[in-house]
């Protein structure tokens, strides 16, 4: 579970990325969740978009997708959305720790 500081870290890490991922009018289908795993897998967080013709909301593929791959929906805002999961062996990115520092 992400803390709101690391969501914080990851959107602004995303906020400069392209979109990898495209769902569309044929909605989810095995290729598109292998694409996304593969991507989570190499790239740990990736930025996908919904297009209009999609019968799924952004909010609604991003939690679908994140449930098939075992990723965490980073954000949802628009038609576009964010996924994070860790590598377990390799991991790119460095999360905060999420604890709140003593003075």
């Amino acid at each position: 579970m992400l803390t709101s500081k690391q969501r914080a870290q990851l959107r602004g890490l995303a906020s400069t990325m392209e979109s990898i991922l495209t769902v569309g009018k044929g909605g989810m289908s095995e290729q598109l969740i292998k694409q996304a795993s593969d991507a989570l897998n190499k790239r740990e967080l990736i930025k996908g978009n919904v297009l209009e013709t999609c019968e799924y909301s952004a909010r609604e593929a991003a939690e679908l997708i994140a449930e098939e791959t075992g990723a965490e929906v980073v954000c949802s805002i628009g038609n576009r959305f964010v996924l994070y999961k860790q590598n377990p062996k390799k991991p790119v990115i460095e999360l905060a720790d999420g604890k709140k520092k003593k003075k």
